[in-house]
């Protein structure tokens, strides 16, 4: 049964999801240690569960104190998250590495084509200093399949990445610059440039590097700087192997694998598909994870399934797994 649901997801169509994710919600209950304590503790009966909005979610904090891992394996790759050295981190357990290769291949492709028509340059110095990124092997992988030989990363090389991106521009070369949101700014703020064949993608992530600053702000920014009318979008995590993309204005779209829903923030079980609340993510590539994640991310999903990232919840870590850690004191 793993394997077949394994092999299906990546030729799922939009209408096909809500079925598949209730197939998968009964594996993964089943062969989850963790999702099952936790869906037990909300006393929900997986009998009962007939609709997606009726799945319980898993608290995104736990895969910083429990094992997440849908039947027993040894890890291809763990990925864990980024934070200090006094932090806990998130651990993701990959069953199989091809998983997430081809998920975020066909994620990237949807949106922007052979990833062999690009040169791809990668602005991620935090994630590359500290390792273990699922963000670095997946621009990594992408870099290496773009086939370009001036593709890679650039880590606080701000100059040489400016000279590069100058030649690529001059060539008419198609390009995508994907960074982390503060050496996007960084490198903005010091190499101003007028780019026309170039896309930018931020990926979040400020981590207390530079003031916090909205989205929009963000945007608005690094589009006055390079010279760009719009600037796109990668949201993803650590706890998961998909990712949706935003080609702007904030506005994300996942791939046919991948739902977001929205949570009220005082009842986890108040599941809404439409509307604003808190971010609940369906991760069908997550199969030997957990498909069912609800995030610390505040947003809105519209009627076409795009959806938008409003900010974070304050205190996110200490949401949610109040039952879990009542359950590790009995």
């Amino acid at each position: 049964m793993d394997t077949k649901l394994a092999d299906t997801v990546f030729g799922l169509r939009k209408e096909d999801l809500s079925g598949h994710a209730l197939e998968v919600f009964e594996f993964q209950y089943r062969h989850n240690p963790t999702y099952q304590a936790y869906v037990d503790l909300l006393r929900v009966d997986p009998a009962a569960v007939r609709a997606i909005h009726q799945i319980p979610f898993l608290p995104i904090s736990l895969f910083k104190s429990k094992l997440v891992q849908t039947t027993i394996f040894d890890p291809e790759i763990i990925f864990e998250s980024s934070g200090t050295t006094q932090e806990m981190k998130s651990r993701h357990l990959v069953k199989h590495i091809s998983i997430y290769q081809q998920s975020f291949t066909q994620a990237f492709e949807k949106n922007y084509g052979p990833v062999d028509g690009w040169c791809i340059l990668g602005l991620l110095p935090s994630y590359l200093e500290q390792g273990h990124s699922s963000l670095v092997y997946m621009v990594e992988s992408l870099v290496t399949k773009s086939g370009h030989p001036q593709s890679g990363f650039y880590l606080y090389e701000f100059r040489r990445l400016f000279e590069v991106i100058q030649q690529l521009e001059e060539q008419g070369q198609p390009t995508l610059l994907i960074g982390v949101t503060f050496a996007l700014l960084d490198f903005a703020e010091t190499c101003q440039m007028a780019l026309r064949h170039t896309l930018v993608i931020e990926t979040g992530g400020m981590k207390g590097r530079r003031k916090e600053l909205t989205r929009p702000e963000v945007h608005d920014f690094l589009k006055q700087k390079l010279g760009v009318d719009r600037i796109h979008s990668e949201y993803g995590m650590t706890e998961l192997l998909s990712q949706a993309y935003s080609k702007g204005e904030g506005v994300f779209l996942p791939p046919p694998w991948m739902q977001v829903l929205v949570r009220a923030d005082d009842d986890p079980s108040d599941i809404r598909e439409l509307g604003g609340g808190m971010i609940n993510v369906i991760d069908l590539a997550n199969i030997f994870s957990c498909s069912f994640i609800a995030t610390d991310d505040l947003g809105r999903v519209a009627g076409d399934g795009s959806f938008e990232v409003l900010g974070r919840a304050d205190n996110s870590d200490l949401r949610g797994c109040n039952l879990m850690l009542f359950k590790d004191q009995q």
